[in-house]
């Protein structure tokens, strides 16, 4: 057997085989994700673990981890340590010494100071030390330690993955802050789109030009009961002229975004891309999708899911900078990239495979700079560290990926919406590569969607204030 294999092996200590003074550690550092799944795991809610404003008002001046974590840590060596598999806890007590902070490092140590033959009975000081050495934990445990010596594989323990359901919220009041943008939004000829930008103007985030004939948005309103007071229109004839007028609106400067009404997508950029509108830049134009759902721990992006239909390797660079500026403006300061496809490795057959590997080699020459770029990746690699583990991969992107380049657009706007609608995550869709952001909502979008989508525009407009792209 080698030592990896014996590594993957469970082992324990007999009672004939402890003696008194006989000691075993494990080490942990405490993160946020650590605090807030012991809350969930045991209903503890208290504010002075979860709440950073209450923390900080308290006597510890900040979030501290729930007491019975650290137990809950000497018990983990207890049952996979000393004495290990088969131990059966009788009591413990305890002393809450110092709290843990997130970021601490605590050494979580038990030693034998007692045995009692007739009952196999073994008593143990515990005690937790964090990296200053000071002492934050301690007390007494009793167990039954195991008469047979166990061997097993060591059990694989599932992804525990965090949501905190807040990520739309959090991307407005981000946005919010930057203070609202005018908009031109682009024939709003029926309730959904129409309600979306009023949405997105009572939420703070824009100050709407509705460009459409004017007659059909009195019409749509009265409809629907909802309210044109105070809200500037520009009255053209057709969608056709309310695109162009839209483009026209941005390339002088009057608008800082386009906002996608109930027109086709190809009508509306069109009207963008046309070189006398003034919009375009040296990159190719491209859509973002930003997402959020229960079963990944931070927000990433999918793209493009919705404009360049079967990019090539040229396009999917442009693609791959616009995504990696997205993550910059918001927030993600080296964000890591996975470039998809059905499998790891780079086969001639599989044209994907090959752009992936061209695009790696571009990174490392430095034609596509702000990122780690990983690929081929398979979906389950990108995303699951497990499975990339399994996979032998070894990846600073595997399993942890920011931005996932999707081949091509049926692949992106399918797995997109497989995500939304299955996997309960949240959405905003935007495109960039021109001079201004452009918000391309669907029919089928929620309110959320639709807001935060906004909320995008007006992050990237501010950005684009003092960075021009």
């Amino acid at each position: 057997m080698n030592s990896r294999d014996e590594l993957n092996i469970v082992r324990n200590r007999t009672f004939e085989q402890i003696a008194i003074g006989d000691s075993a550690s494990i080490e942990r550092t405490l993160s946020a994700d650590d605090i807030a799944l012991f809350a969930v795991m045991s209903g503890d809610d208290n504010p002075q673990h979860l709440d950073a404003e209450f923390g900080a008002a308290s006597r510890y001046q900040g979030v501290i981890a729930h007491g019975m974590w650290g137990a809950a840590l000497i018990s983990a060596v207890l049952g996979t340590r000393l004495p290990g598999a088969g131990t059966v806890y009788a009591g413990q007590t305890l002393r809450f010494l110092l709290p843990v902070r997130v970021g601490d490092t605590l050494d979580i140590g038990v030693t034998v100071t007692q045995r009692e033959p007739s009952t196999r009975q073994v008593t143990l000081a515990c005690r937790c030390v964090n990296q200053r050495g000071e002492t934050v934990l301690d007390g007494v445990a009793e167990v039954i330690a195991p008469a047979e010596q166990i061997a097993r594989t060591r059990a694989t323990l599932p992804e525990v993955r965090l949501h905190n359901g807040d990520g739309t919220r959090r991307l407005v009041e981000q946005a919010r802050s930057k203070g609202p943008i005018k908009v031109a939004v682009i024939h709003p000829c029926d309730e959904l789109s129409l309600a979306g930008a009023l949405d997105a103007h009572a939420a703070g985030l824009i100050t709407p030009i509705l460009v459409a004939p004017r007659a059909r948005l009195e019409a749509v309103a009265a409809a629907a009961g909802l309210s044109l007071a105070g809200i500037a229109i520009e009255d053209v004839e057709h969608s056709h002229a309310a695109a162009a007028r839209g483009a026209e609106l941005a390339g002088k400067g009057e608008v800082e975004a386009l906002m996608k009404g109930s027109l086709h997508t190809d009508e509306l950029m069109s009207a963008v891309l046309v070189a006398t509108a003034g919009l375009r830049t040296k990159r190719r134009v491209s859509h973002c999708f930003l997402m959020q759902t229960p079963a990944y721990p931070r927000p990433f992006i999918i793209t493009d899911a919705a404009v360049n239909i079967v990019p090539t390797l040229e396009i999917k660079a442009d693609i791959v900078r616009n995504a990696i500026d997205l993550a910059h403006v918001i927030g993600v300061a080296r964000p890591r990239v996975a470039i998809l496809a059905a499998v790891e490795t780079v086969n001639p057959a599989m044209p994907a495979t090959v752009d992936a590997a061209a695009l790696c080699k571009m990174a490392d020459r430095g034609q596509i700079t702000g990122a780690i770029l990983d690929g081929p990746l398979a979906f389950d690699n990108a995303v699951s560290i497990a499975a990339a583990t399994v996979k032998g991969i070894v990846s600073d992107v595997a399993g942890r990926a920011d931005i996932l380049l999707v081949p091509d657009l049926e692949s992106g706007n399918m797995l997109a919406k497989q995500l939304e609608y299955m996997g309960d995550a949240d959405t905003a869709g935007i495109v960039l590569g021109a001079k201004i952001p452009i918000i391309l909502t669907s029919r089928a979008d929620s309110r959320a969607s639709r807001i935060a989508s906004c909320a995008l525009a007006v992050l990237l407009a501010s950005h684009y204030r003092s960075t021009p792209p």
